[in-house]
């Protein structure tokens, strides 16, 4: 996959990737200044110079979206950003919360020979530490069929496919709880007035039920169990 010419470029079009990943919604010209913790012209800028480049789309007044161009650039960033942090966890005794920041600074500098060695050495991952998937040399995506934990009836079960890694603090306390990929949950009980869900965390005797709020809930995905 070809590389943008810019780290800046770079970072651009893997937030707007990831604004889409997990929603159908095109990310705001606003919303991807936020992101990328730049001021709304530079933002702009940037969005002129990649759409200029046939990397993204931008309507006017609308949403930031990448062509088909630009999305494979968008991949060879994301699979050098989650094989970094798979490696990180894997061998260097990272834990998830700690990766990110190390990964946005290396996923600049690692050579596509490195990637490849890392990504043989990890044995060919689909999956990072937080359960988002690594594209492929080719650029498909082995994506799985995960959806809400948020969006799942009072009942429904299933095991952790992805928790979102937007905070590190969120991740922490899942940390705490045992809240890990692959886990099995199913939703007991939704509290709408308070805010909350009941979650029965494993299976058996050994099982337990938490309170979680909705932003810790909004931030766990669920492959549901076969009926």
């Amino acid at each position: 996959m070809p590389r943008p010419a810019t780290p800046a470029a770079e970072d651009c079009l893997k937030t707007v990737y990831a604004a889409g990943e997990w929603s159908d919604e095109k990310i705001t010209l606003s919303k991807l200044a936020q992101a990328l913790g730049v001021s709304p012209s530079t933002a702009s800028e940037a969005v002129r110079k990649l759409t200029d480049a046939g990397l993204l789309r931008h309507e006017r007044y609308g949403g930031v979206e990448l062509t088909e161009a630009g999305r494979l650039q968008a991949l060879g960033v994301v699979r050098r950003h989650r094989l970094i942090e798979t490696f990180l966890v894997a061998d260097l005794g990272y834990s998830w919360d700690e990766v990110h920041e190390e990964a946005e600074v290396l996923e600049h500098a690692v050579s596509d020979r490195m990637l490849d060695r890392l990504d043989r050495r990890l044995g060919h991952p689909e999956r990072d530490p937080h359960g988002d998937p690594i594209p492929r040399p080719d650029g498909t995506v082995p994506r799985p069929g995960a959806h809400s934990l948020a969006d799942l009836p009072e009942g429904a079960a299933g095991s952790v496919a992805r928790i979102s890694d937007a905070d590190p603090e969120v991740l922490r306390y899942f940390a705490d709880l045992g809240i890990g990929l692959d886990l099995h949950v199913r939703v007991v009980k939704r509290r709408e007035f308070a805010g909350t869900t009941v979650v029965r965390l494993g299976e058996g005797p050994g099982g337990r039920e938490v309170d979680l709020g909705d932003p810790a809930v909004a931030a766990v995905w669920v492959l549901p169990a076969a009926r």
